[in-house]
């Protein structure tokens, strides 16, 4: 008997001389069968050249597949980033501010439901630092985006004002206002109401006169800064 490994034959073996088959029940031997030629039996047989390769790998794809994959992880992506930015303004927009929109990862609102009636510029002969937003007094008055409350009191000219820091330094100062929702030192988020339209101090109607401060304390224009993060008047 040759060496090596042997397996179990449950066949039946035929004689050539017509005689009756004889079942076969012994071990027949076997060549032993090592891994390097398993390997090279597997590469050698027919069709072995076109062996599946792993199906997880995308240097495994022809090039027009690699692409789709591509293409569906970057829409993935994209409908992730589009949710997470929908997240935000609808909660920007959750306590009833009219508008609201995205500049980079922050949301910023329309501050009221009202007319623009003043803007910022030269009037009656003296600066008029901010604009006005004409509108029922009571009207809800929103933070333009999120922020900490650093004055909600009394104030010279408008009776009483709402001023919020932002993250960027620059301030919004909300003025004539007939109640404030807030106090000093609280952290407010976009389009969270802070206050409402009233008619207090230096005032001809009701409205919100409103401002907005670089980090430096400059005065400009609310228009063009709210125009440069989606927010038109």
């Amino acid at each position: 008997m040759a060496a090596g490994a042997v397996v179990a034959a449950g066949q039946t073996l035929v004689n050539p001389l017509g005689q009756a088959p004889q079942p076969v029940s012994t071990l027949l031997p076997v060549a032993e069968v090592t891994r390097a030629a398993q390997a090279d039996l597997a590469t050698d047989a027919i069709g072995g050249d076109q062996l599946l390769p792993d199906p997880l790998s995308l240097e495994a794809l022809d090039p027009g597949a690699q692409v789709d994959v591509q293409n569906l992880a970057k829409a993935v992506d994209i409908g992730r980033e589009l949710s997470r930015q929908a997240t935000i303004i609808d909660a920007a927009l959750a306590n009833g501010a009219p508008e609201a929109s995205l500049y980079g990862d922050v949301a910023y609102v329309r501050p009221t439901i009202a007319h623009l009636t003043s803007v910022f510029g030269t009037r009656w002969g003296t600066a008029h630092q901010g604009i006005d937003l004409a509108g029922p007094i009571g009207t809800p008055i929103y933070a333009v985006t999120d922020g900490v409350v650093e004055e909600a009191g009394p104030a010279t000219g408008f009776g009483l004002w709402v001023v919020l820091r932002h993250s960027d330094g620059s301030q919004s100062v909300y003025g004539h206002v007939n109640r404030m929702f807030v106090k000093k030192g609280d952290r407010v988020e976009a389009g969270e109401e802070i206050a409402e339209i009233g008619n207090r101090g230096y005032s001809t109607g009701p409205h919100l006169h409103l401002e907005i401060w670089q980090a430096d304390g400059t005065k400009i224009n609310p228009v063009p800064w709210f125009r440069k993060r989606g927010i038109e008047f």
